[in-house]
């Protein structure tokens, strides 16, 4: 059985390597465009509040939080939270993330699918990933097949995560763009930032399902393997 190495980590390591290179690009991208000012002089909790205002939601706040690129919607407390280099600046960067991040709380509003799902499977997906890797280890050293079966499940359980999440993300940015462009919060010609800093961070979220999805792909064929065997 090919407990450290497989075939398949042929295809992982480029992956995990396009990871990387993703995350270096989307610090490398946010901090080009936050050099640049957008014309409206809008911060991000500007842009922000006035999002979620003009599409009816005057009960969510918006608050800064320390660190950089700790943006997040927390949909329990109904709160936009901005780190404050986005809070406070009026940058592309700034305007870009804080409405990406109203998309997600105008989703939530709608009750876009793929969120609810991404949601409901949040309570399950936190206990699988937990377990399964402990499950994984335990079965490769012992030979335990059903163990790296019950580790599989759980592991897709988290792969199936990843993979809603991408629809989820790649929405919020389409939603933040259009009303961007719509209520004059950018020019035409300041979208091409606005995409750059929005495409950089959802390639984040891809590179990591793809990892997660190879992997479970070489769980699934050990599987297999060590049943023939």
């Amino acid at each position: 059985m090919m407990l450290f190495f497989h075939p398949m980590d042929f295809l992982i390591i480029p992956a995990f390597l396009l990871s990387l290179w993703a995350q270096f690009r989307v610090s490398g991208t946010f901090n080009k465009w936050s050099e640049v000012r957008a014309s409206s002089g809008m911060t991000g909790y500007e842009a922000a509040r006035r999002m979620l205002d003009r599409n009816g939601l005057h009960d969510v706040p918006i608050e800064p939080v320390p660190g950089k690129l700790s943006d997040h919607y927390d949909p329990i407390a109904r709160v936009v939270r901005l780190s404050e280099p986005v809070y406070y600046e009026n940058s592309i960067s700034a305007i870009s993330v804080a409405c990406h991040e109203v998309g997600h709380a105008i989703q939530h509003q709608q009750h876009y699918p793929a969120l609810v799902m991404r949601h409901r499977m949040f309570p399950v997906v936190r206990f699988a990933s937990g377990i399964a890797p402990f499950l994984l280890i335990a079965g490769f050293l012992f030979q335990a097949t059903g163990l790296i079966g019950a580790g599989i499940i759980f592991f897709a359980a988290a792969v199936a995560f990843q993979l809603v999440t991408l629809p989820v993300e790649f929405n919020a940015s389409n939603r933040a763009r259009d009303i961007m462009v719509a209520e004059g919060f950018i020019r035409s010609d300041e979208e091409r930032g606005v995409a750059k800093v929005l495409n950089a961070a959802a390639l984040t979220y891809v590179a990591a399902a793809l990892i997660s999805l190879l992997e479970l792909i070489k769980y699934i064929l050990i599987f297999t393997q060590s049943r023939e065997d």
